[in-house]
Parts: C-alpha cells; structure tokens; sequence
C-alpha cells in the first residue's frame, strides 16, 4: 500500500533540486521534482539543454493512484534519478505496481522508466501506439504493454476508473490525457502546464503564474493551436476539479479560467494560421504510425497539423477542415470500410485546386488503390508535392526518414510565399550588417541505424574549452535535425578553401524524400559510425549532449570526441553573406 503523507516533505540535497511528495486527493499522491534553477551543473554542466528562459526554473511531476491496483503516472527527468527512485521506493513496493501510465515519451517525463521496468518488472506499460513504438526504441529491453487510444478505460478499482483521452501534438506526438473518474483528475502532462518552481502544490496565487503560464503555451502550445482546441473539446464531457500537469503547479483554484485562456489564444491562432488536414485511420495497417511521422515533418516548418481519424469524424466536420486547409495529406484506408469512405468522398468533393495533395499507404492489406485516388485529385487540380509513399512492409527506419522528409517538403511548399517574402527583405541596413558575419564552410554527417543524412553548415562555432564543445545552428525545418538530439552522434567536415564548391553543390540540391544524400561522394566512416567526407580538409567526431531553442533554429551543443587534419596549412572555406535574412 501507499504511504501517503498529508503534509509537504522536501530533501533538500545540492544544486538546488529537491522532491516534494504530496496527497492531492483521496488515494492519489504527487511526486514534484522541483529544479529549482534548471541551468544549475548538477542540470548538464551546460545551459544549453534549456528549451527556452526559464528564470522562475521548473518542476516534473508523476502520480500515484491506488485502487485496487496501482498505477504510477509519468516518471521524472534522469537527473533526478537517485533522489526519485528512493522517494519511489520508500513510498510504494515496486514489486506491487501493477501500471505505468506514460502521458508522453519525451525524456524530462520518461527518462526514468527503464529504471523503473528494472525495479517492476511485472509491470504493465500503458500508453498510446506511437508512445509504445518510441519506449521500445528509447529501453531496448522487452517489457509488457496496453496500447489505448481515445475513449479507452481501464480500471484500477475502488472507484479509480481511468479514461484516456487522445492529445497529440501537444506538444509530443504520442500525447495522451488520464481522467480519474473518482477524484475529477484530469492528468495532462504538458499541456496546462508551465515551467514555474515553488512550493505552493496548486495554482493558489493567479498573479504569481499567469506569465509563465502565457509564455509556456507560446513557446510550445500555440504552434498546435488547432490540436489545442482538439483536445480541449475532447475534455468538454468530463467533470474537471483539478489538472494535474507535467510541470509547474496543479490546476485547481483557476483551472475553469486558465483552460479558457488556452481556447481563446489557440482561437485567435487558428484564424490566420497555414494547417494541413492530414486523415489516417487509428487502426488499420501502420496508418497512424506513418501518419504521425509526417505530421512530425510537417511541424518543422512550423505549420500547424489537423490529425484526422477517418472514423472518429463527421462529414460535416471533414468538409469545413478541408475548406480550410492549405493541404491535405490522405493515408488510404481500407476498402471495406464505409464510413471511412464516406468521409474520404466529402474530401474529395471539398477540395479546390489551391491545395496541395499528398497520399501514403497504410500497409492494412485491404487499402483503397492509392493511384486512381491521385488521378481524381489531380484532376481536380490539386498540387502534388511529393509522390505516394508505398508501403509494402513494416515500416523501419528507412520508411521513417522518407516520411518525415517528405512532410518537411509539404510543409516548406505550403510555406515558401513566405520565405520568399523574407528573402526579398533586403534594403534593411540591419540585415546588410548581419550578413557581414562571415563563417566557415561545414557538411555535418550523421548515420542513426540503417539511414544517414548530410547537411551544409556555416553557423558553427567551438562553444567551450572543458570539455571541448562545439555548438551548431540548425533550422528547424532541416531533415538533419531528427539527427541531432542528445545523446546522437555525427561529424563535422571542415571544407577546404579553393575545394568545395563540387560539394556545396551536391548538398544543397533538393533530394527526394528518403534518396541517398551520398550518391557519387567518396566517404569513409568515423569510429563513431558517422561518414568522414573523403574531401574534407578536416573532421571532428561530436556527440549532442544538449540542445537550446532559438526560434527558427536548435543550437546543437556537442562535446568532441575525436579529429584528424588531412592537409596542414591549408585554410578553412569561408562563406561571406550580402544579408543576413537567409543563408
């Protein structure tokens, strides 16, 4: 059984983090590690794994609801490791936790569960489809598991009966709200939150929070506004008394109010944003799945996605989304499916020719023919932008690169009015002056498992000298980028002055989704796995250890690991702007 305790108990260790656990209401505790700082060296020694400002700090929370069987909800960042696991320990048997519910699989709220399948083995991973597939990908380890999907219950007894409710994008792809019937707890993860650190457990005091709370929902709620208002219609049937979020305080005295604000922001949002409509259907083949990896695409381009399951909409709903929409993605269901196809109709009789079209396979085995669909989509004059992706096995990594490529193509083509604007800019006398910044001349390379991938770079600098660190600016909407999170691994090709411009060429051409960056170029591969550009005037091995969010751009900060120079007194490319509004 759970030890509940009725009164705040913090340890206060070093570096300013310490755990607070917490009766929220009836059989139903709170563990909040509070970060006091969150750019403190106990943190990552660097403050780049700092997503954006965070001068109140912040707090991870998980959950402990005990009926009849127990269930742990959401874990902790690693950095919390020891602390958490001996407060776990000390409050619940592990031997005895019979679920562990995951909101999401981002690793501030999932960092801890291969610790936490060590100390549990019996236990059973509950979460979303996609949620399960990346937890598979992130322990490496077999462990049991129940997909749920929207409307699903599972019950855990003494009244304790759980609800799920679909959220994704919010602001994870696997997103996933857990309602608690018998307490009102609507557990939400991100979405509701806000990075804030301080005692108090509830939102007592509006004034102290609402900044951060604001700010929190523009950083990472506002570009899935839409997905926003999904959800909170999702949330419209439950009888709410408190929102237990994944950071900051829980929502209990202005939760009606602050909810309100969010579908008022995403509203306002929604009016002028660029989306697309992409349809799947949440059961059948590898749909959701493929579905979810080009919507992934199609966010680093920063425009805004309308998940659609062929079977959880209505007609009606279908045609004003895709009145709407700048571009539509369909994922073919299957045949014998009618209510399927009867939205699939609406579709196509809402499409305009403004539009931009793209189709995948399901892999389902009984799905519509994809090509006479392409045929009546072109003939209503609709644009393709990248050709139907086929799937005629399991999807792996390979299949997962083309799809998330190719939803940075649509994306880029629904986007490009706009960036040809921001090129046209150029009689600023402040773009002039950026554009005097020089910078040397990079290809990073990278291989992850079967697939690799190559980007030019020219905003690279060395951002430390204990370790050496090496920090790199990458747009958001490079298909590297999936490359570049912490913990991969990738080179860094210094070009030679006088012997790039075959290379530059070669990397900046537009490649298909998923086509081989590497046709033609002679490499040889690093220790690290990575391709070592034969060509190079130099290399340097790097692996991510953090990431910080810059608008348009991630700075990669890596430590190095190795290098070599192939040529001595030779000097590095450089490349020299006109303005400093593009590359």
């Amino acid at each position: 059984m759970v030890a509940f305790i009725n009164t705040n108990q913090t340890t206060k260790p070093n570096y300013r983090l310490t755990l607070q656990i917490v009766e929220i209401e009836s059989e139903t505790i709170a563990i909040r590690c509070l970060d006091w700082d969150r750019d403190c060296e106990a943190s990552q020694r660097h403050r780049f794994d700092i997503e954006f400002g965070l001068q109140n700090g912040t707090t991870y929370n998980s959950f402990i609801i005990q009926g009849e069987k127990l269930a742990l909800v959401d874990t902790s960042h690693a950095k919390f490791r020891q602390l958490y696991l001996e407060l776990l320990t000390g409050s619940i048997d592990p031997s005895q936790l019979d679920y562990l519910i995951i909101s999401h699989t981002e690793p501030d709220h999932s960092g801890l569960v291969r610790d936490i399948l060590e100390l549990a083995p019996q236990v059973t991973v509950v979460g979303a489809k996609v949620a399960i597939k990346f937890l598979a990908d992130m322990v490496h380890q077999p462990f049991q598991h129940q997909i749920v999907k929207n409307g699903d219950r599972l019950d855990l007894g003494k009244g304790h009966q759980l609800e799920f409710v679909s959220a994704p994008n919010l602001h994870w792809p696997d997103t996933i709200f857990t309602y608690d019937y018998k307490t009102q707890i609507l557990y939400t993860c991100d979405a509701f939150g806000m990075h804030y650190c301080d005692e108090p457990t509830f939102d007592e005091n509006l004034e102290l929070i609402e900044a951060d709370f604001e700010y929190y929902y523009d950083c990472l709620m506002k570009p899935n506004a839409r997905s926003v208002l999904a959800a909170i219609k999702r949330m419209g049937k439950l009888e709410l008394d408190t929102i237990a979020t994944g950071h900051g305080p829980l929502l209990k005295y202005h939760r009606a109010e602050l909810v309100d604000r969010y579908q008022q922001w995403s509203q306002a949002q929604t009016k002028t944003e660029t989306f697309v409509a992409l349809f799947y259907a949440e059961d059948y083949g590898y749909s959701e799945e493929l579905a979810r990896v080009i919507a992934h695409g199609i966010s680093k381009t920063e425009v805004a996605i309308e998940l659609v399951d062929w079977n959880n909409t209505e007609p009606q709903e279908a045609r004003e989304l895709v009145a709407q929409a700048a571009g539509l993605v369909i994922g073919m269901p299957p045949q014998s499916d009618s209510e399927a196809n009867t939205v699939l109709n609406t579709v196509l009789a809402a499409a305009h020719s403004k539009q931009a079209i793209a189709l995948f396979e399901s892999g389902g085995g009984e799905d519509e023919p994809i090509y006479p669909l392409r045929n009546q989509f072109q003939e209503i004059g609709l644009t393709e932008v990248f050709p139907p992706i086929l799937v005629k096995e399991p999807p792996n990594q390979l299949i997962h690169q083309v799809c998330d490529e190719a939803g940075i193509d649509l994306g880029q083509w629904l986007t490009r009015d706009r960036t040809i604007k921001q090129i046209k800019a150029i009689d600023n006398s402040l773009q002039k002056a950026l554009g005097r910044i020089s910078n040397g001349l990079y290809i990073i390379t990278a291989t992850k498992g079967e697939i690799q991938s190559a980007m030019v770079a020219s905003w690279v600098i060395q951002a430390s000298l204990t370790p050496l660190g090496i920090a790199i600016a990458v747009a958001k909407d490079r298909s590297m980028e999936s490359f570049l999170n912490i913990g991969d691994r990738f080179v860094l090709n210094v070009l030679e002055e006088g012997n790039y411009q075959h290379l530059i060429k070669h990397f900046l051409k537009r490649f298909a989704p998923g086509a081989d960056r590497f046709a033609g170029i002679k490499t040889v591969p690093a220790a690290n796995g990575s391709p070592i550009i034969a060509e190079s005037l130099a290399y340097i091995e790097c692996e991510v250890t953090s990431r910080l969010e810059c608008s348009d751009h991630w700075i990669i900060y890596s430590t190095a690991q190795a290098g070599r120079v192939a040529k001595l007194n030779v000097l590095t490319a450089v490349h020299h702007r006109k303005v400093g509004n593009y590359y």
